[in-house]
């Protein structure tokens, strides 16, 4: 049955309400002003939350400790019209806003930066979030200001910067799993003038897993997790500061432990007809491969500041690395003995050759990149304010995926040569299929931003960019396994290159009739690049009846029309910010799997996405807060090669979100204060491939967070998926299921000092 969030919110309102009437409270709480109050950076200067003319969700230090912010899924899920999905491994986390979504092996939806540095590897994306001080949330195209990722929104993260004087704080906490996490940060000055300060941050995090794998009768989901980030701050005195910060992340866990249901579970063959369901939980993971996923991040970025009368030149470099390595069972996804690939595919090899035999898959990502971002900004006081800027971006990108011969003997990491017998191509642990591609892409963009206050009320801002990626793609296929892909042209070390370009403007205007209201108007372009399927792909795809898939796939260009709507009443109790928005994406996104050649390949179509969204914070009294936020977006495919899907839902798009909760903030006694807070989460229908083969029925979500507060410590009771819905976090075309997290629950202490 449909969980009602029309319910959900009445009654959280009313529970929240009637607890604000029967406790008298001395204590003052946050208003709805503080927030106005709040500075973003979403224009790459300092401006009041209140002023800026555009749709963004911001999470405060408060609103961060309060919600239990911990990862992105934590504050993804508090924004309307924005979802994640994080299936696969740990590399792969696809954010879906306003309709505009990414896929495996793309350029993501969203840029993602961080201390004013883009991360340039959608693979980096999912990690822990500690020591943050501010998390900005834009949505509609922001290309015109940060680039060819931006094409969907922007996530702005701040971490926490170094302070004045020596402090620090220390977090302890279990979970169920069982779980345990680690967490310190200290920072201070360096030297007795205070010049040179740092910050140093620790996180750990373990958990055994929270999914059964009931063939393995052990958690298929463990994972392990350490990071560390030095940040270190020099201000001599006058023009100059200096910021170098060097981050660390490790993850070891699991992989592929795919579901694929069958009808019939007795008859392999039932796979081959079982109709496509997203909402099938009843099927188990049952995968006799643990597999393994190790990645690690290194990230390197070094900023300069030179201020001038006249404005601030800055230099931003960075340096980051990203490996990962995956391995695991294969399609599909069962036991050897009641697998496909044991009773169908390999049937027939003889005994002599250690047939029949099942399969496992292995997958290795690299990437190092190196960028540069020199910008001039003018003083920000002025009537007219500019920004002008360059960006450079070198990467060099290496993947392996590929097909092993699995007995029950564990999965070997493949990374650049595959494991091959020459006298027994079955023999255990070698390389079934191997595919290899070696990337460089260099890119490059100029940039400005020119914004005119024409009165007090009326505001004008005009940005543009442009983007060019030149991306060169070598074939690192042997020969022996290139002739799997069925394409005679094929050879190793072919070349492939294709640039990819476009402009990127953004026009606002913005009316503030008084101090507390905003309204505001804007068009923007945003632009991703294309890339590159194996070669070969595009005669496999045609040969098997699917359409829109070729070896190259194109870049990406979507418009925005948008106009909105923010500000505050009732003496600050209550704040707005609503708009509308229609988007038109030329050659966005979709994905499909090509058992033929066991290759994961990218596709374009064309789509209009239309909605709204609005969000408000009350404060019914001085210590209760209720928040509540809808989105709403209706996707149709407008082109694509196969006329057959004109018309549908564009893939992973949910029809609507709704984000709701409720924080009650108690003084028990001097110096000790309790807090409750309850969130909830509803995820629309939501729609998987172009076919529209199958959708999920929409989901409710629930956590809850219990907190008591002294002047120097925090005891935290918190649960994640409270009422412990169990459902799919992604349908992959093919009939993948990839379940979703359980419940989650633990207790968290923090110290401060």
């Amino acid at each position: 049955m449909r969980t009602s969030y029309v319910g959900w919110l009445a009654a959280l309102t009313m529970m929240f309400g009637q607890l604000g009437q029967l406790i008298a409270v001395p204590a003052r709480a946050q208003t709805v002003a503080s927030l106005q109050e709040v500075v973003v950076t979403a224009r790459k200067r300092p401006e009041l939350f209140r002023n800026l003319p555009m749709t963004e969700s911001v999470f405060t230090p408060q609103s961060i400790r309060s919600a239990n912010i911990t990862s992105p899924r934590d504050f993804i899920a508090m924004v309307p019209n924005m979802t994640l999905v994080q299936t696969q491994n740990v590399g792969n986390a696809f954010v879906t806003i306003r309709g505009i979504s990414q896929a495996r092996n793309s350029e993501p939806s969203v840029a993602v930066i961080v201390d004013g540095v883009e991360e340039t590897d959608p693979e980096q994306f999912a990690q822990e979030l500690f020591g943050i001080q501010q998390i900005e949330v834009l949505k509609g195209p922001q290309g015109a200001l940060y680039g060819r990722d931006a094409i969907g929104g922007a996530i702005i993260i701040t971490t926490t910067p170094p302070s004045d004087h020596t402090q620090g704080s220390v977090t302890l906490g279990v979970g169920n799993g069982p779980a345990e996490r680690a967490r310190g940060i200290v920072s201070g000055p360096l030297d007795s003038a205070g010049t040179l300060k740092y910050s140093a941050a620790l996180s750990f995090y373990n958990t055994d897993g929270y999914l059964e794998n009931t063939y393995l009768n052990r958690k298929a989901d463990p994972y392990r997790d350490y990071a560390g980030r030095v940040r270190l701050l020099w201000e001599p005195g006058g023009a100059l500061t200096a910021d170098l910060r060097l981050a660390y992340d490790r993850v070891q866990t699991t992989a592929y432990f795919y579901v694929i249901p069958r009808d019939d579970e007795a008859n392999v063959f039932s796979s081959f007809t079982t109709a496509a369901n997203a909402n099938d939980i009843t099927s188990p993971i049952q995968v006799n491969n643990e597999g393994t996923d190790n990645r690690d991040i290194l990230d390197i970025p070094f900023k300069l500041d030179y201020r001038t009368d006249y404005g601030t030149f800055t230099s931003i470099s960075d340096y980051d690395q990203t490996k990962e390595i995956d391995t695991g069972d294969a399609y599909d996804f069962r036991p050897i003995n009641t697998s496909i690939a044991n009773d169908y595919f390999f049937a027939t090899i003889p005994a002599a050759l250690g047939g029949p035999l099942d399969e496992s898959q292995s997958q290795f990502i690299r990437v190092r990149s190196w960028s540069e971002d020199l910008r001039f900004t003018s003083p920000s006081k002025e009537r007219f304010t500019w920004i002008a800027g360059l960006y450079f971006l070198h990467k060099e990108r290496f993947i392996s995926t590929d097909n092993i011969v699995d007995r029950g003997l564990g999965v070997p990491a493949v990374y650049e040569t595959p494991l091959v017998a020459p006298t027994n191509p079955f023999a255990t642990n070698t390389n079934v299929t191997f595919l290899a591609d070696g990337q460089k892409s260099n890119a490059w963009a100029a940039y400005g931003d020119a914004t005119y206050k024409l009165t007090d009320q009326w505001e004008v801002d005009a940005a543009l960019r442009y983007d060019q990626d030149k991306v060169s793609d070598t074939t690192r296929t042997p020969p022996y396994f290139l002739r799997m892909v069925l394409d005679p042209t094929a050879y190793d070390g072919e070349v492939r290159t294709e640039t990819w370009g476009a402009w990127q403007p953004k026009l606002t205007l913005r009316y503030k009739p008084n101090d507390a209201w905003t309204l505001y108007t804007d068009w923007s372009r945003g632009f991703r690049s294309g890339g590159f399927n194996q070669t070969g792909v595009g005669a496999v795809a045609v040969a098997n009846g699917i359409k829109g898939v070729n070896d190259v796939f194109n870049a990406e260009i979507a418009d925005t029309f948008e106009l909105g709507v923010k500000g505050d009443m009732l003496d600050h109790r209550l704040s707005v910010d609503a708009d509308v928005f229609h988007t038109h994406s030329n050659n966005g996104y979709f994905f499909v799997y090509l058992s033929q050649n066991s290759t994961q390949n990218l596709g374009n179509l064309n789509a209009t996405y239309k909605g709204a969204e609005i969000q408000l914070t009350a404060y019914p009294t001085d210590h209760l807060q209720v928040y509540a936020g809808y989105g709403y977006t209706d996707s149709r495919i407008t082109k694509m090669a196969d006329p057959t899907v004109l018309g549908n839902q564009a893939p992973l798009v949910s029809r609507d979100t709704v984000n709701a909760g409720a924080m009650y903030l108690h003084a028990l006694t001097d110096g000790l204060k309790g807090t409750a807070r309850l969130d909830f989460q509803n995820i629309g229908r939501t729609w998987w491939d172009p076919a529209n083969s199958t959708s999920r029925d929409p989901i409710s979500l629930v956590n809850l967070d219990l907190s008591l507060q002294g002047t120097q410590w925090s005891l935290t009771a918190w649960s994640k998926n409270l009422t412990n819905k169990i459902y799919n976090a992604e349908f992959s075309p093919g009939g993948f299921l990839w379940r979703a997290l359980p419940r989650r629950y633990g207790l968290d202490f923090e110290y401060r000092f």
